[in-house]
Parts: structure tokens; C-alpha cells; sequence
């Protein structure tokens, strides 16, 4: 649950943003998108092994 600090006579827009701003960071949409296609593991792996490599090759430029 996500709890929201508002002061006294703070606007309700203000209110809002902070409470978005909170929602994202908990990543529910991010994970609701991601659950609603099943991506086969050999999908993910090689994803994930070329995001690797790609970090890597920007780590190496950077020495």
C-alpha cells in the first residue's frame, strides 16, 4: 500500500504528482506489461546477453 505524506492546505495536484511519482518508482505497471506476454527463456537469455555485451562494450570505450 502505498502511503502519501500531504501537509495542510497542500493542492490536491501536488498531491497527485507525488503519488505518481511513488506508484512509478514501485514498478507495478512496468511488471503488469512485462507479465501480460510469455516470452520464451531462451528469449530472455539472449536478451539479456546482448544487453551485456552492449554494457560492457560502453564500459570499455569509457577507459
Amino acid at each position: 500500500m502505498i502511503i502519501i505524506p500531504i501537509k495542510e492546505g497542500e493542492h490536491i495536484d501536488r498531491a497527485l504528482k507525488k503519488f505518481k511519482r511513488k506508484f512509478e518508482k514501485t514498478g507495478v505497471i512496468k511488471e503488469l506489461r512485462r507479465r501480460k506476454q510469455f516470452d520464451r527463456p531462451s528469449v530472455v537469455n539472449r536478451e539479456q546477453r546482448m544487453k551485456a555485451i552492449y554494457v560492457q562494450k560502453l564500459r570499455q570505450k569509457e577507459l
